[in-house]
């Protein structure tokens, strides 16, 4: 298949669009209602370290699409990460 470099250019950018706008939904519920108890600890955690990944694999390559999409979703899932790990569960409050 060969098409041209601003097509493939511009399907990156909405792919990342997509991606990461995909993300602020459940960022904004975690940061309103502090209510985490359906997050995964461990899945964030991969899930953050993967998009941490993801980010220097596009700043290495020098791809926009890439580093603008994961620097974003890095933000946004080091966010809920760090909401989930600093929370008090009902345990520790008694």
């Amino acid at each position: 298949m060969n098409l041209e470099p601003h097509f493939i250019e511009l399907l990156g950018y909405c792919a990342a669009f997509l991606t990461t706008i995909a993300f602020l939904p459940q960022a904004i519920r975690s940061w309103k209602t502090r209510d985490l108890s359906g997050i995964s600890v461990g899945m964030y955690s991969l899930f953050t370290a993967g998009v941490g990944l993801w980010l220097i694999y596009g700043l290495i390559i020098e791809k926009w699409p890439l580093i603008l999409a994961n620097a974003l979703t890095f933000l946004l899932s080091i966010s809920i990460l760090f909401l989930k790990v600093s929370a008090k569960t009902p345990a520790e409050n008694s």
